[in-house]
């Protein structure tokens, strides 16, 4: 069995699923299937009864959210999910939503999906554009 602790996840072991090469540097693993696998693993993780703050992290990470991303999602600051994941005391509530999001994530909910891509989008630019055009004298937000 291969410990796959590249995860970020302590208790993650693969009984197949991956090749062992031998490199000039060492041993080398390659996992078959990673996003597959990934989905997995969230879904197990969104599952149980309660996160730790690792498995928090590894949730946060596959959603493509940064800390502040996650705090704005949930409502609560960016030192506040910095703190639920080093010490793995997480709120009720912020446990149970990110869970959801997880899982209606997994299950191919696009608006679920739109949200979560927005507020990555809203990071990485640092500030939102809005753009507004009147139209047949009432204002909307132009594509």
């Amino acid at each position: 069995m291969y410990h796959y602790t590249e995860c970020g996840l302590r208790n993650v072991w693969l009984q197949n699923g991956y090749t062992v090469r031998k490199t000039p540097y060492g041993k080398g693993v390659s996992i078959h299937d990673v996003e597959g696998l990934h989905e997995l693993i969230s879904r197990s993780l969104a599952n149980k009864p309660k996160l730790s703050g690792a498995e928090l992290r590894f949730l946060r990470k596959e959603l493509g959210l940064s800390q502040a991303a996650l705090g704005r999602l949930v409502g609560t600051s960016e030192q506040n999910v910095s703190l639920w994941e080093r010490r793995g005391r997480i709120s009720k509530a912020g446990d149970r939503l990110i869970r959801l999001i997880s899982l209606e994530k997994i299950g191919g909910n696009v608006k679920i999906r739109e949200l979560i891509e927005q507020l990555s989008d809203q990071d990485s630019d640092g500030q939102h554009k809005l753009t507004f055009a009147q139209k047949a004298g009432n204002w909307k937000e132009a594509a």
